[in-house]
């Protein structure tokens, strides 16, 4: 007799034949497991859920490789790792050789680099670009866009023109923003040297990159920013701390604004000098 047929005689809705109790021993389990999971989380956001699993063993908490995938995309947890590829250049785009490598960087406006990073929100990805002066690592501009066009760049580095001059050199990756024309012809037309990246030489443009690590580890993942809106102002808060307040160990404790400011102060009293 079918199950249908059964349930039929005795009066039962067919869903009671496959009802399964609720074991509350392995609810309050599963509960304390996703409190242990979002903890550990929130305190290393880079951990997949193989990594994330040894942590919570190694703090003696009952947890499987099996358990904690369930779990982590039950919550949508997803471990943050560089994903779009933003260095490729476009086919046909002119680029120029690397010529940071064995040079000193001494002083302000000797060399200026920038780069693109991606901060990834609800259902989107959102771009950042920036403008670094080496010497003192401030951030001179930025701009944030939800196209990966070369636009925002551009407008970041002629913003950049207009309030700090212009540097002696400067550094790009090989990606297609760098290399159109749009971009480095406002790079040629004011006789500045052209420094590009080798290919897969990621520390090349360290310091873009520190600065990126920087501003994702200190402001972005430990702000849940729901759109564009919330995100400028939330970069826009930090980029400000950064220059102004912000203490660099490589700058012995001063900050980007102090060394900018003083270095340039400095080369305009040698220049007055040397023309008295």
């Amino acid at each position: 007799m079918s199950v249908t047929r059964q349930c039929e005689l005795l009066g039962f809705n067919r869903s009671w034949f496959y009802y399964k109790p609720v074991n509350r021993a392995e609810s309050r389990e599963m509960s304390d497991l996703k409190g242990y999971v979002a903890q550990e989380y929130m305190t290393h956001p880079f951990y997949g859920y193989r990594r994330v699993t040894t942590a919570l063993e190694r703090k003696g908490h009952d947890a499987t490789e099996r358990k904690v995938r369930l779990v982590m995309r039950e919550m949508n947890l997803r471990a943050i790792y560089p994903k779009p590829n933003l260095s490729k250049p476009a086919k046909g785009h002119k680029t120029y050789p690397y010529l940071l490598r064995g040079l000193t960087v001494d002083h302000a406006n000797q060399v200026w680099a920038t780069d693109i990073t991606y901060i990834k929100l609800k259902g989107s990805f959102v771009y950042l670009t920036a403008v670094v002066d080496l010497f003192s690592r401030k951030v001179l501009t930025y701009r944030l866009s939800n196209t990966i066009e070369a636009g925002f760049c551009v407008e970041a580095l002629l913003d950049a023109f207009d309030k700090y001059g212009r540097p002696e050199i400067f550094n790009t990756d090989q990606g297609r923003q760098f290399t159109s024309e749009k971009f480095t012809c406002e790079l040629e037309k004011r006789k500045i040297r052209i420094s590009m990246d080798g290919k897969g030489r990621a520390l090349d443009n360290v310091y873009v990159e520190r600065l990126w690590r920087s501003v994702k580890y200190e402001n972005i993942y430990l702000n849940d920013y729901k759109n564009l809106k919330e995100l400028k102002g939330g970069v826009k808060s930090y980029f400000e701390f950064f220059n102004t307040e912000r203490c660099h160990q490589s700058l012995e404790y001063a900050t980007p604004d102090e060394v900018y400011f003083s270095s340039r102060d400095g080369e305009e009293e040698v220049a007055y000098a040397k023309s008295a």
